[in-house]
């Protein structure tokens, strides 16, 4: 069986860099979204009744709590926990032995503990998809400062398989959804038409891929779907290369993604998920590195598996053709494709489907307990036995516990499928919902703006005559300005103004809290729509009247000359999204009063002790800076530390073997037969493996401490620092 020891390395080097540029991203924004002068202070939602703590955290699962008694107001502890995030996430992407189970608790719990306050700005899918992903981290994430050691474990693969589990329910869900949602535009193949220029940050390499042929776009939508809802079943699949094939499609979806749209930091950690589809065998592959797996299988049986691999792939091309109906049309040098089934023959498919991929992953669940068990009960020696069985007791319990619950969101997706469902099972899922451990998904449910893409424009005055239009820094507006490329960041602002422009401004209870603040002129909401102020044309002088207007906006379109237009956007006026307001008029009075938007609580002192100063002081020395630019900043130079630590290291090796070589060919030149080998004739891989047998040996022999720490017969340190990463 092949290992997983480089890939889950990869996952947990990942996580550290998305947590990483979350909490940066979220950091940079605290003061406009839940400071005291921000749109929804975080404040608002911790209201202390004299409980006890414990109370507290059981009613809302937040460690802001702890901020009264360490002298700080809920503000500046919002900022010293996302300041601790990020300096942890920093340190475990550069140090692997901080790449541990009680660290990416930490990050958890911290991240866990924004989102309890984060109200309607941090209500997301992929923020959900974040705190699962991390939970599951503290399952796959060894020991290190606790047991000291990185040594592979026996229920390694139980956990890691956990991963691939959420990956399948997130893609297959996601593909699901865009049909029972019954949206013409999926079922018409139409929806890549709109989506470019109609979802909510694009890039401008979207302004191009608009530009494709309809034939293009709708064999897109085919593709998506055979990614989303057919490829998902190989993740469990016993044939490693048909595994593979659904890794490298799914990579395929998101790359395109990312490089057309602004996800944040969304498509990143689903790349990460997918990385539970590999072994060490493909990324070695990936680095030319040789081969350490012998292939014992026969030729008939390597030829079996080659036909049943290519058995599969006909079958998914074959469907494909059938379900949409694909022809060649020479005429036109194009494909044609249409939906061939209808909404109750999906439906038929999605009940008979939906149990059997369930019992898939019980299967596959099984059998990856029943192996690790096995190695447990192969390992020489009692106590390393025992402690291995317990660590596979406890893991494999939790893996199922987590299984277990996740069958509850998965399962929405068809109605008869989850009422089927033991009723104890939706009562464990029910008593952990708070904590975010496992949630159901759905992107793109439905696709917005087919008859263009409404956006909302503020614009201010100061006599009530000539009105100037607040542009924002990253969200389309100006028709000249280029779209931003902003990934991982994801400004949470911007978003929100998207979904407000979807429907009444009613709906966005902090649209009023919005121009409430720009009308008084607050310098921390204002840096949410521009980060340098100059840029903000009231900067000077808050404006004295204030309205919304909701416009249409569509990609331009090449010139006949086949030129490129000088502008990007084009727009028609909609309609009025928010009238004319000053401070102190009875429309803006009635809605602050409303929705509960004015702060009647008496204004709090800003506390002064070393822990606020602090905090003070590192705001100020990010004040100002582009919030992308500063993300990219950190995970460039994390990157290139990482690089030159693998680069010493190898080279470090290098050094270290040709005085091994010395000194074995000079002190047993006179024991080695003629017709035999040296050390020095051996591989790097083959030296390393050795000395890694001979340090074993030596430990097992000094200190039977050790032994139970390392947990397993078979499990042994990896001293190839440059493979980590």
């Amino acid at each position: 069986m092949r290992e997983i020891i480089l890939p889950r390395r990869m996952f947990l080097w990942s996580m550290a860099v998305i947590y990483l540029a979350a909490f940066v991203s979220l950091y940079m924004q605290i003061p406009g979204l839940y400071g005291n002068d921000g749109l929804l202070p975080a404040r608002w939602q911790l209201r202390y009744s004299g409980k006890s703590l414990g109370e507290q955290l059981l009613s809302s699962p937040t460690l802001l709590w702890l901020g009264p008694r360490l002298g700080l107001d809920t503000h500046t502890a919002m900022e010293l926990l996302c300041l601790i995030g990020a300096a942890l996430s920093l340190a475990a992407t550069l140090v692997e032995a901080l790449r541990d189970s009680v660290v990416f608790f930490c990050l958890w719990a911290l991240y866990l503990s924004m989102y309890q306050v984060g109200q309607v700005f941090l209500y997301f899918q992929w923020d959900n998809l974040l705190l699962e992903t991390g939970f599951l981290c503290i399952l796959v994430a060894p020991l290190t400062l606790i047991r000291g050691s990185r040594g592979v474990r026996a229920h390694d693969r139980v956990t890691f398989w956990l991963i691939r589990w959420l990956l399948f329910r997130l893609m297959f869900a996601s593909g699901v959804v865009k049909l029972t949602s019954r949206c013409p535009t999926w079922w018409g193949l139409t929806a890549l038409t709109y989506h470019y220029e109609t979802q909510c940050i694009p890039t401008p390499l979207a302004w191009f891929a608009l530009q494709l042929p309809v034939w293009w776009h709708k064999l897109s939508v085919v593709g998506t779907f055979v990614i989303e809802i057919a490829a998902p079943l190989l993740f469990f699949s016993p044939l490693r290369r048909l595994r593979l094939g659904a890794f490298y499609l799914q990579v395929l979806l998101q790359v395109l993604i990312i490089l057309t749209g602004n996800y944040n930091f969304f498509n990143l950690l689903t790349l990460a998920l997918c990385l539970s589809l590999l072994d060490d065998q493909h990324v070695h592959f990936w680095l030319r590195k040789a081969d350490k797996i012998s292939n014992n299988d026969s030729k008939l049986q390597s030829w079996l598996c080659y036909l049943l691999e290519l058995a599969v792939w006909a079958l998914m091309i074959f469907g494909s053709i059938v379900c949409f109906d694909l022809k060649l049309d020479t005429t036109k040098n194009s494909i044609s494709s249409r939906t061939a089934f209808t909404f109750h023959q999906f439906n038929q498919f999605l009940k008979t489907v939906t149990i059997p991929s369930i019992w898939i992953g019980v299967l596959s669940l099984t059998w990856e307990m029943v192996t690790a068990m096995f190695r447990c009960a192969c390992v020489s020696g009692f106590l390393k036995r025992f402690w291995g069985t317990l660590q596979w007791t406890v893991f494999a319990a939790a893996t199922v516990a987590m299984f277990t619950i996740s069958l509850v969101p998965f399962s929405y997706i068809e109605f008869d499928s989850h009422a089927r469902l033991w009723p104890g099972v939706r009562q464990a899922y029910d008593m952990v919902d708070r904590y975010q451990l496992v949630n159901s998904y759905g992107l793109f449910r439905r696709m917005t703006g087919v008859s263009g893409r409404p956006e909302v424009v503020i614009e201010g005055s100061n006599d009530g005559v000539s009105w100037t239009e607040i542009e924002f820094m990253y969200k389309p507006g100006n028709l000249s300005t280029a779209p931003a490329v902003l990934t991982p960041h994801q400004p949470r602002l911007d978003w929100q103004m998207w979904f407000a422009a979807l429907g009444d401004q009613t709906q966005a209870p902090w649209f009023t809290s919005l121009i409430y603040s720009l009308l008084q002129g607050k310098r921390d909401v204002i840096e949410l729509i521009q980060t340098d102020v100059s840029q903000y044309p009231f900067y000077q002088q808050p404006p004295t009247y204030l309205r919304a207007h909701r416009y249409r906006y569509w990609f331009t379109e090449p010139k006949a000359d086949s030129s490129y237009p000088k502008r990007w956007w084009r727009r028609v006026y909609d309609e009025e999204f928010y009238p004319t307001v000053h401070l102190g008029s009875t429309f803006l009075e009635s809605m602050l009063n409303q929705h509960g938007l004015k702060d009647k609580l008496p204004p709090r002192r800003m506390p002064n002790n070393t822990v606020a100063q602090a905090v003070r002081w590192v705001r100020s020395q990010v004040r100002g800076v582009p919030t992308h630019i500063l993300i990219w900043t950190l995970i460039a130079s994390s990157v290139t530390l990482c690089l030159l630590q693998g680069l010493q290291n190898r080279n470090k090796h290098t050094e270290r073997t040709p005085l091994t070589c010395m000194a074995a060919g000079n002190d047993h030149t006179d024991n080695v037969p003629d017709d035999s080998s040296d050390h020095c004739g051996k591989s790097d891989e083959q030296q390393t493996a050795e000395e890694e047998e001979e340090e074993e040996k030596k430990e097992d022999v000094q200190d039977s401490e050790d032994e139970v720490e390392e947990g397993g017969g078979e499990e042994k340190e990896d001293a190839c620092d440059d493979e980590e990463d």
